[in-house]
């Protein structure tokens, strides 16, 4: 679908490619060059993009809840505009259920081309995946779109992200689970895994949970809502640039901090998406937001981010393209040739040429204004 253009953050469009960069090829990159190499910042990067098992964090454990939380952050430009530009708020309401329903059909597809068996195309509905990576940004991102277009003001909304971060603690808390009781993180024992496991028809990631379970679509509503208020932060002509900066930066530290204090107590688990997953991984996101902001949008040093916003502008697509494109196979039938003559660095050559490949499909859709939007 081709779109004309209009005013965006370039920020955004920045930090969501480069976000995207490393689901789409840059993880693999880095952990082929932490094994050929004996630099030790490049194993202790490469050790860094694997999900931790179940408790603890990682920097690859960021990259799902980012995208989430630019989603959000994407809300006051997406819907508070249109509304005050006299779009009627049922027509706002259409938009965001659609958006959400495509994305989880989409998700149901995803699965199937991870594999077959989980797959909507293969008819077997007893071990279909339904929840997916997808389906709950799309869900997540209802949930935070419905409570800005109910809601007039930042306390208001900020209200409702206390009372979801709150709830969603207390349910995982306070709610025994048959055989196990109540306040048990486990994979088996865990609230989120018996919700799952009674509502969700089909296959579940994890066996006893699914990481995009329906508990974790609620709570991950919460990062995207913060991404929200991050957004009309910076939508408001009234403050100046740096003090959006310092501020939303400010408030990263103090939610990284409250996080990994509360995380002694009530660890931070993202395949659960407890609260203090929320509060951490949101610190963040707001920390590196505040930094693409001021380098990109403050200070417009932009060219180095060219590359990125390639990828950011059309991030869905290459989310799915990755997997029904075989980026990977035409990388090996081209360049294998050439990176055979590098030795031990073979596999850091073909990671190079895959993301190269897929980046000119981009820039390509990019030139041509070809854009998905869902």
């Amino acid at each position: 679908m081709k779109t004309s253009a209009k005013e965006r953050l370039f920020s955004l469009d920045a930090l969501r490619g480069f976000d995207m960069f490393w689901i789409v090829g840059g993880d693999m990159l880095f952990r082929s060059l932490g094994k050929v190499t004996d630099w030790q910042w490049a194993d202790w990067w490469a050790n860094q993009l694997y999900h931790v098992e179940w408790e603890g964090f990682h920097a690859y454990d960021l990259i799902f809840p980012l995208f989430m939380f630019i989603a959000g952050a994407a809300i006051p430009y997406a819907l508070t505009g249109k509304f005050e530009k006299g779009v009627p708020i049922s027509a706002l309401h259409r938009k965001v259920i659609k958006r959400a329903v495509i994305l989880v059909i989409l998700g149901v597809i995803y699965n199937g081309a991870l594999s077959y068996e989980y797959g909507l195309f293969s008819f077997d509905f007893s071990n279909i995946r339904v929840a997916s990576v997808l389906g709950q940004i799309g869900l997540a991102y209802l949930i935070a779109g419905m409570i800005v277009l109910h809601t007039s003001n930042f306390r208001q909304r900020l209200y409702w992200l206390i009372g979801i971060l709150a709830g969603i603690a207390a349910v995982q808390h306070l709610i025994p689970v048959p055989g196990y009781g109540a306040g048990v993180l486990t994979p088996e024992g865990s609230i989120n895994s018996y919700i799952d496991q009674q509502i969700l028809p089909g296959t579940l990631y994890g066996g006893t949970y699914d990481p995009e379970g329906l508990l974790s679509i609620v709570s991950a509503g919460g990062i995207t809502l913060m991404g929200a208020l991050a957004g009309a932060y910076l939508r408001d002509k009234k403050l100046g640039n740096y003090r959006k900066v310092v501020y939303l930066a400010s408030a990263g530290v103090v939610l990284v901090i409250s996080g990994s204090l509360l995380g002694q107590v009530y660890p931070i688990i993202k395949s659960a998406w407890t609260s203090t997953f929320n509060l951490f991984a949101g610190g963040l996101c707001l920390v590196i937001l505040a930094l693409f902001y001021l380098i990109i949008d403050v200070w417009k040093i932009r060219r180095w981010s060219y590359f990125f916003r390639v990828i950011g502008m059309n991030s869905i697509t290459i989310y799915v393209g990755s997997e029904l494109i075989n980026f990977k196979y035409t990388s090996d039938f081209v360049f294998r040739g050439f990176a055979s003559f590098t030795g031990n660095f073979e596999p850091v050559v073909l990671f190079i040429a895959m993301i190269l490949l897929e980046w000119l499909f981009l820039y390509y859709l990019y030139k041509n204004r070809i854009f998905l939007r869902v």
